[in-house]
């Protein structure tokens, strides 16, 4: 069983246009709402591989009743704290030339008891699973140790997975995890250093591996991905597909990460199931993940090479 911390689920309205013309009357023509949240992806990336998932993270009453029976339709459970309140409303505008700007809300404040709520329900839901996967950004009240607080929280012997950023991040090293994943930019804003070359690259992720991460898997979009232990570094290519958007392929490629993991695959394994599993997510619109089939044709396109 794999658990999945969202402490900040959204809805997410990706709006087509034929352009963006600011400051005018823009026509849509297409627009698709589903039921988020970087974890809440993980969960359902992981269940359409195959796998069993649970999500727990903060929920609110106006509006949280879809995000159940969406979960419940991908065969996925949740145990949720629920707040009084709206589920932030994310909007993701994608123009004719696939340029996606992004309105991100920030979420209801969340109270002090209802934080540690959240720990204490994660923690005992963690005793029964292999990995845990604890991602996003953080509501309004909830300060960026709290990433650090659910770590602390968990069962030794628990894998722990944390895609985040910035301060939220670092602080969350510190009580040492299995793997974290960021993207190129998110490095390159811990390190504070443009890194151009897959050397540079490989730098900065032994940087994270210093403050307390084992693994670092660096999701480099269109690129592929990189993974290394600080002794080996791997390096996958993404295959040649149309691109239908972008998001979620980074949850889609936590998914494959934390299956492969509880499945007792090596890294290099990983890292191939871990991109192809992104690189399906593309195909698809809005903010819609892989599908299984997709998935399992472009794995076999996916290789691997030791850097």
């Amino acid at each position: 069983m794999i658990l999945t911390i969202c402490p900040n689920p959204s809805i997410d309205c990706t709006i087509e246009l034929p352009n963006l013309n600011v400051g005018k009357v823009n026509r849509i023509e297409n627009k698709i709402m589903t039921y988020s949240g970087k974890a809440i992806n993980v969960a359902i990336g992981v269940s359409r591989l195959g796998g069993a998932s649970t999500v727990t993270g903060f929920m609110y009453e106006n509006d949280g009743k879809p995000f159940v029976h969406n979960l419940e339709k991908e065969g996925v459970k949740s145990n949720f704290v629920w707040n009084k309140g709206s589920v932030r409303v994310n909007y993701k505008i994608i123009d004719v030339r696939s340029m996606m700007t992004e309105i991100n809300d920030k979420g209801e404040f969340v109270s002090e008891e209802k934080q540690q709520a959240l720990i204490d329900l994660a923690a005992e839901l963690a005793a029964g699973c292999s990995v845990v996967v604890m991602s996003g950004s953080l509501p309004q009240g909830v300060g960026d140790d709290y990433y650090a607080k659910l770590v602390a929280a968990m069962p030794e012997n628990v894998k722990v997975f944390v895609d985040t950023e910035g301060e939220k991040l670092t602080e969350a090293l510190k009580n040492g995890v299995c793997l974290v994943k960021p993207n190129l930019s998110e490095l390159e804003t811990i390190v504070k250093n443009p890194l151009r070359t897959k050397a540079e690259m490989i730098k900065a992720c032994e940087k994270l591996l210093g403050f307390g991460t084992e693994k670092v898997l660096l999701s480099l979009g269109r690129e592929g991905a990189l993974l290394t232990d600080g002794s080996k570094t791997y390096f996958a290519k993404t295959a040649n597909v149309a691109v239908n958007s972008t998001v979620g392929a980074g949850d889609s490629m936590l998914a494959a990460a934390a299956y492969m993991t509880e499945l007792g695959c090596d890294d290099k394994e990983m890292l191939r199931c871990a991109v192809a599993a992104g690189t399906a997510s593309i195909t698809t619109p809005g903010t819609n993940l892989f599908y299984k089939d997709k998935y399992d044709e472009i794995y076999k396109k996916i290789k691997v090479e030791e850097i």
